[in-house]
Protein backbone atom coordinates (compact mmCIF):
# COMPACT_ATOMS: atom_id res chain seq x y z
CA UNK A 1 0.00 0.00 0.00
CA UNK A 2 1.26 3.45 -0.72
CA UNK A 3 2.09 5.76 2.01
CA UNK A 4 -0.62 8.09 2.66
CA UNK A 5 0.23 10.52 6.03
CA UNK A 6 3.48 11.11 6.96
CA UNK A 7 4.28 12.49 9.90
CA UNK A 8 8.07 13.44 10.54
CA UNK A 9 9.52 14.43 13.99
CA UNK A 10 6.37 17.24 14.99
CA UNK A 11 6.68 18.96 17.77
CA UNK A 12 3.77 21.56 18.89
CA UNK A 13 5.21 23.93 21.55
CA UNK A 14 2.69 26.60 23.49
CA UNK A 15 3.80 29.05 25.50
CA UNK A 16 7.40 28.93 24.58
CA UNK A 17 9.65 29.67 26.99
CA UNK A 18 10.18 28.88 30.68
CA UNK A 19 6.49 27.85 31.22
CA UNK A 20 6.39 25.94 27.98
CA UNK A 21 3.69 23.01 27.16
CA UNK A 22 4.93 20.92 24.64
CA UNK A 23 1.51 19.20 23.64
CA UNK A 24 3.43 17.05 21.02
CA UNK A 25 7.31 16.20 21.36
CA UNK A 26 9.57 15.57 18.11
CA UNK A 27 6.12 12.67 17.00
CA UNK A 28 6.89 10.79 13.62
CA UNK A 29 3.95 8.32 12.44
CA UNK A 30 3.43 6.48 8.78
CA UNK A 31 0.08 5.82 7.73
CA UNK A 32 -0.54 3.86 4.76
CA UNK A 33 -3.83 4.02 2.21
CA UNK A 34 -6.34 1.44 3.37
CA UNK A 35 -5.18 0.84 6.93
CA UNK A 36 -7.94 1.74 10.12
CA UNK A 37 -5.92 2.73 12.93
CA UNK A 38 -7.07 4.00 16.58
CA UNK A 39 -4.97 6.58 18.02
CA UNK A 40 -5.44 6.35 21.98
CA UNK A 41 -4.47 8.59 25.47
CA UNK A 42 -5.87 10.08 28.27
CA UNK A 43 -7.13 13.70 28.79
CA UNK A 44 -3.42 15.88 27.90
CA UNK A 45 -1.51 13.13 26.07
CA UNK A 46 -1.18 14.93 22.92
CA UNK A 47 -4.05 12.52 21.03
CA UNK A 48 -6.10 16.04 20.44
CA UNK A 49 -3.13 17.69 18.87
CA UNK A 50 -1.80 15.21 16.94
CA UNK A 51 -5.35 14.73 15.18
CA UNK A 52 -5.53 18.46 14.64
CA UNK A 53 -2.57 18.32 12.73
CA UNK A 54 -3.73 14.72 11.09
CA UNK A 55 -6.71 16.92 10.16
CA UNK A 56 -5.12 20.05 8.65
CA UNK A 57 -7.08 21.69 11.54
CA UNK A 58 -3.57 23.46 13.14
CA UNK A 59 0.20 23.61 12.27
CA UNK A 60 3.21 22.22 14.10
CA UNK A 61 5.77 24.16 15.51
CA UNK A 62 8.11 22.16 14.29
CA UNK A 63 8.40 18.76 11.86
CA UNK A 64 7.14 17.99 8.55
CA UNK A 65 3.61 16.62 7.68
CA UNK A 66 3.06 14.87 4.54
CA UNK A 67 -0.43 14.20 3.61
CA UNK A 68 -0.89 12.12 -0.17
CA UNK A 69 2.99 13.01 -0.65
CA UNK A 70 2.28 16.97 -0.13
CA UNK A 71 4.19 19.11 2.51
CA UNK A 72 1.08 20.49 4.40
CA UNK A 73 3.06 21.67 7.58
CA UNK A 74 3.17 25.38 7.24
CA UNK A 75 0.19 26.17 4.82
CA UNK A 76 -2.13 29.15 5.21
CA UNK A 77 -5.32 28.65 6.61
CA UNK A 78 -6.96 28.39 2.85
CA UNK A 79 -4.72 26.48 1.87
CA UNK A 80 -5.73 24.03 4.50
CA UNK A 81 -9.04 24.40 4.22
CA UNK A 82 -9.05 23.57 0.49
CA UNK A 83 -6.73 20.16 1.95
CA UNK A 84 -9.51 19.46 4.50
CA UNK A 85 -12.13 19.87 1.75
CA UNK A 86 -10.45 17.17 -0.18
CA UNK A 87 -8.75 14.27 1.81
CA UNK A 88 -10.77 14.55 5.35
CA UNK A 89 -13.93 13.28 6.30
CA UNK A 90 -14.54 14.41 10.01
CA UNK A 91 -16.69 12.83 12.60
CA UNK A 92 -16.83 14.74 15.90
CA UNK A 93 -18.09 13.84 19.30
CA UNK A 94 -20.78 16.30 19.69
CA UNK A 95 -22.18 15.50 15.88
CA UNK A 96 -22.02 19.37 14.99
CA UNK A 97 -25.26 19.37 13.35
CA UNK A 98 -27.28 22.37 12.61
CA UNK A 99 -30.97 22.19 14.44
CA UNK A 100 -32.85 23.75 12.32
CA UNK A 101 -32.00 21.85 9.08
CA UNK A 102 -33.15 18.45 8.40
CA UNK A 103 -30.90 15.38 7.89
CA UNK A 104 -30.65 15.94 4.19
CA UNK A 105 -29.84 19.47 4.21
CA UNK A 106 -26.88 18.97 6.92
CA UNK A 107 -25.41 16.74 4.43
CA UNK A 108 -25.99 18.72 1.83
CA UNK A 109 -24.38 21.57 3.17
CA UNK A 110 -21.24 21.08 2.95
CA UNK A 111 -21.51 19.99 -0.76
CA UNK A 112 -22.79 23.48 -1.25
CA UNK A 113 -19.70 25.34 -0.27
CA UNK A 114 -17.60 22.90 -2.09
CA UNK A 115 -19.99 24.51 -5.32
CA UNK A 116 -21.21 20.94 -6.22
CA UNK A 117 -24.19 21.03 -8.63
CA UNK A 118 -27.60 20.63 -7.26
CA UNK A 119 -28.35 17.36 -9.14
CA UNK A 120 -24.49 15.97 -7.73
CA UNK A 121 -25.13 17.04 -4.06
CA UNK A 122 -28.49 15.45 -3.98
CA UNK A 123 -27.41 12.16 -5.06
CA UNK A 124 -24.36 12.27 -3.49
CA UNK A 125 -26.75 13.26 -0.11
CA UNK A 126 -28.74 10.50 -0.75
CA UNK A 127 -26.37 7.92 -1.57
CA UNK A 128 -24.64 8.74 2.47
CA UNK A 129 -27.74 8.83 3.89
CA UNK A 130 -29.08 5.45 2.69
CA UNK A 131 -25.30 3.81 3.06
CA UNK A 132 -25.58 4.88 6.89
CA UNK A 133 -29.61 3.19 7.26
CA UNK A 134 -30.98 6.52 7.26
CA UNK A 135 -32.97 7.05 4.05
CA UNK A 136 -36.64 7.11 5.28
CA UNK A 137 -35.12 10.17 8.29
CA UNK A 138 -33.68 12.35 5.67
CA UNK A 139 -36.72 15.13 6.57
CA UNK A 140 -36.07 14.87 9.76
CA UNK A 141 -34.76 17.32 12.14
CA UNK A 142 -32.29 16.50 14.64
CA UNK A 143 -34.45 16.77 17.30
CA UNK A 144 -36.31 14.38 16.21
CA UNK A 145 -33.58 11.86 15.73
CA UNK A 146 -32.11 9.31 18.60
CA UNK A 147 -28.07 10.19 19.50
CA UNK A 148 -27.04 7.08 17.31
CA UNK A 149 -29.00 8.46 14.40
CA UNK A 150 -27.19 12.36 14.56
CA UNK A 151 -23.81 11.08 14.40
CA UNK A 152 -25.17 8.72 11.54
CA UNK A 153 -26.07 12.35 9.78
CA UNK A 154 -22.54 13.25 10.41
CA UNK A 155 -21.37 10.35 9.13
CA UNK A 156 -22.95 10.40 6.28
CA UNK A 157 -22.08 14.89 6.04
CA UNK A 158 -18.29 13.35 6.05
CA UNK A 159 -18.97 10.66 3.17
CA UNK A 160 -20.51 12.26 1.15
CA UNK A 161 -17.53 13.02 -1.23
CA UNK A 162 -16.04 10.16 -0.64
CA UNK A 163 -12.83 11.90 0.94
CA UNK A 164 -9.69 8.84 1.24
CA UNK A 165 -9.46 9.43 5.16
CA UNK A 166 -12.46 9.35 7.39
CA UNK A 167 -11.14 11.13 11.08
CA UNK A 168 -13.05 10.20 14.09
CA UNK A 169 -12.59 12.17 17.19
CA UNK A 170 -14.48 10.00 19.77
CA UNK A 171 -16.92 9.37 17.77
CA UNK A 172 -19.36 7.30 20.35
CA UNK A 173 -18.65 9.45 23.29
CA UNK A 174 -21.89 10.82 23.66
CA UNK A 175 -23.71 7.17 22.73
CA UNK A 176 -24.95 4.58 24.84
CA UNK A 177 -23.48 1.14 24.38
CA UNK A 178 -26.36 -0.09 21.57
CA UNK A 179 -25.67 3.23 19.98
CA UNK A 180 -22.04 2.93 19.96
CA UNK A 181 -21.91 -0.97 18.23
CA UNK A 182 -23.95 0.37 15.57
CA UNK A 183 -21.65 3.40 14.76
CA UNK A 184 -18.50 0.88 15.14
CA UNK A 185 -20.51 -1.15 12.41
CA UNK A 186 -20.78 1.70 10.34
CA UNK A 187 -17.18 2.67 10.51
CA UNK A 188 -16.09 -0.90 10.29
CA UNK A 189 -18.41 -1.13 6.69
CA UNK A 190 -16.27 2.32 5.40
CA UNK A 191 -13.11 0.85 6.35
CA UNK A 192 -14.09 -2.55 4.40
CA UNK A 193 -15.29 -0.12 1.34
CA UNK A 194 -11.53 0.65 1.09
CA UNK A 195 -11.65 4.31 3.15
CA UNK A 196 -8.52 4.88 5.85
CA UNK A 197 -10.03 5.69 9.19
CA UNK A 198 -8.46 7.02 12.09
CA UNK A 199 -9.91 7.10 15.07
CA UNK A 200 -9.11 9.25 18.30
CA UNK A 201 -10.38 7.87 21.74
CA UNK A 202 -9.39 7.34 25.28
CA UNK A 203 -11.07 3.95 25.16
CA UNK A 204 -9.49 0.73 25.24
CA UNK A 205 -12.52 -0.45 23.84
CA UNK A 206 -12.88 1.38 20.70
CA UNK A 207 -9.32 1.19 20.27
CA UNK A 208 -9.78 -2.80 20.54
CA UNK A 209 -12.01 -2.55 17.06
CA UNK A 210 -9.10 -0.96 15.05
CA UNK A 211 -6.54 -3.15 12.91
CA UNK A 212 -3.61 -0.59 14.23
CA UNK A 213 -3.49 1.05 17.52
CA UNK A 214 -0.93 4.04 18.61
CA UNK A 215 -0.60 4.90 22.03
CA UNK A 216 0.57 8.69 22.82
CA UNK A 217 0.73 10.07 26.22
CA UNK A 218 2.48 13.54 27.47
CA UNK A 219 3.09 14.07 23.71
CA UNK A 220 5.05 10.94 22.76
CA UNK A 221 3.99 7.74 20.98
CA UNK A 222 5.08 5.54 23.23
CA UNK A 223 3.35 2.11 21.55
CA UNK A 224 2.74 1.17 17.91
CA UNK A 225 0.76 -2.33 17.64
CA UNK A 226 -0.59 -4.64 15.40
CA UNK A 227 -4.52 -5.50 16.38
CA UNK A 228 -5.12 -7.47 13.38
CA UNK A 229 -5.83 -10.71 15.25
CA UNK A 230 -8.07 -9.30 17.93
CA UNK A 231 -9.78 -7.31 15.13
CA UNK A 232 -10.57 -10.38 13.39
CA UNK A 233 -11.51 -11.80 16.44
CA UNK A 234 -14.10 -9.17 17.76
CA UNK A 235 -15.30 -8.58 13.89
CA UNK A 236 -16.43 -12.76 14.19
CA UNK A 237 -18.42 -11.91 17.36
CA UNK A 238 -20.26 -9.61 16.57
CA UNK A 239 -21.34 -11.25 13.02
CA UNK A 240 -22.87 -14.18 15.35
CA UNK A 241 -23.90 -12.08 18.42
CA UNK A 242 -27.44 -11.49 17.07
CA UNK A 243 -28.35 -15.32 16.42
CA UNK A 244 -26.74 -16.50 19.83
Amino acid sequence: MAVLVEVKDISKIYNPGENEVRALDHVSLTIEEGEFVAIIGQSGSGKSTLMNMLGCLDTPTSGTYMLHGIDVSHMTDDEQSDVRNREIGFIFQGFNLIQSLTAFENVELPLIYRKVSRRERRELSMRALEKVGLSKRMDHKPSELSGGQQQRVAIARAIAQAPPILLADEPTGNLDSASSRDIIEVIHGLYAEGRTVIIITHDPGIAAQAKRIITISDGHIIKDEDNTENFLRLREQNRVAPDE
